[in-house]
């Protein structure tokens, strides 16, 4: 079964340990994740099975959205509640409205550090491990963008607040930058991924209720429908077997295509995607459209 399925991370478990899990439930051959919870959080993990896990870049590039819980007053040094604090005010006097200007500050593209406990890697190592030995890598701020941040309730130390922002993102990080714009310190205390593009917590399911006779019910997807956004190009039977060889093909000879070729894909690069199907429907590959040649040429191509 080549599957992407949206899974309720419970708290406590690696990502990893997640993945293991619907690996074993399902028997798949291959499994892998579109993007890293850490194992105090919660929430969507996209989980893809056998040929679909060569889709995965295609899920992680999507927005994210959280929702999360800040404690004022303290920081740590992993910039969440698994560490150790660092920095302690005596006390925390913060406004609803402070706080919600502070949080309003970071919308917009920003830069950001990369925590040292992350999962990034330095000479194939993750930076966690070095960071574990008291090693500090140097790391260069990286651009994100924060759509948006709305606070939703308040009860000091702590704060709720939800946020819908792009790959790459670190909610620790933006929870540590905002203590120390507040000059108090602060920390991510709770952390619950409430969707990964269109795929939401509401249909998520949770590992428990993983079973190989559940795999055609909601929260789980078929390589197809999971890439919904996509356009399809529909190709003639002779070129077939050009595809599944990797090779391009020309638009014009297509059966069919979306509308308006020149501008409707003339933007679709990288991975964004176009989804290439046989004269039967069926699901062949993820093209890419090169400008200025009419032709899209394989980035994936599902052979069996």
């Amino acid at each position: 079964m080549d599957l992407v399925i949206n899974i309720n991370k419970p708290k406590g478990i690696t990502s990893h340990e997640a993945v293991s899990k619907v690996k074993k439930i399902l028997k798949a051959k291959k499994a892998g994740h579109t993007g890293t919870l850490d194992p105090a959080a919660t929430g969507v993990l996209l989980v893809c099975t056998n040929r679909a896990t060569r889709l995965a870049s295609y899920f992680s590039s999507l927005d994210k959205e959280y929702s999360a819980v800040i404690k004022l007053g303290e920081a740590t040094d992993t910039q969440d509640a698994e560490g150790t604090v660092i920095e302690k005010s005596n006390e925390v006097k913060v406004t609803k409205s402070v706080l919600m200007n502070t949080l309003k500050s970071f919308e917009g593209k920003i830069l950001q550090k990369p925590p040292m406990f992350s999962a990034l890697k330095h000479k194939g190592k993750p930076l966690y491990k070095y960071a574990k030995k008291g090693i500090d890598i140097p790391r260069k701020s990286r651009n994100v963008y924060i759509h948006h941040i709305e606070l939703l309730d308040m009860e000091l130390p702590y704060a709720r607040f939800k946020t819908v922002c792009s790959k790459g993102t670190y909610i620790r990080t933006l929870c540590d930058d905002a203590g120390k714009k507040l000059g108090i310190g602060a920390h991510l205390f709770e952390l619950r991924r409430t969707a990964i593009g269109s795929f939401k917590i509401k249909d998520a399911k949770t590992i428990e209720e993983l079973t190989e006779s559940s795999t055609k019910n909601k929260g789980i997807y078929t390589m197809d429908s999971a890439l919904f956004w996509m356009p399809e190009l529909k190709i003639e039977q002779s070129q077939v077997k050009s595809v599944m060889n990797g090779n391009p093909i020309k638009i014009s000879a297509c059966i069919s295509s979306p509308d308006d070729p020149e501008t409707g894909l003339n933007g679709l690069v990288g991975t964004a995607g176009i989804k290439i199907k046989s004269p039967d429907n069926e699901f062949l590959a993820v093209g890419s459209f090169s400008a200025g040649k009419n032709t899209v040429k394989m980035d994936v191509v599902f052979r069996t």
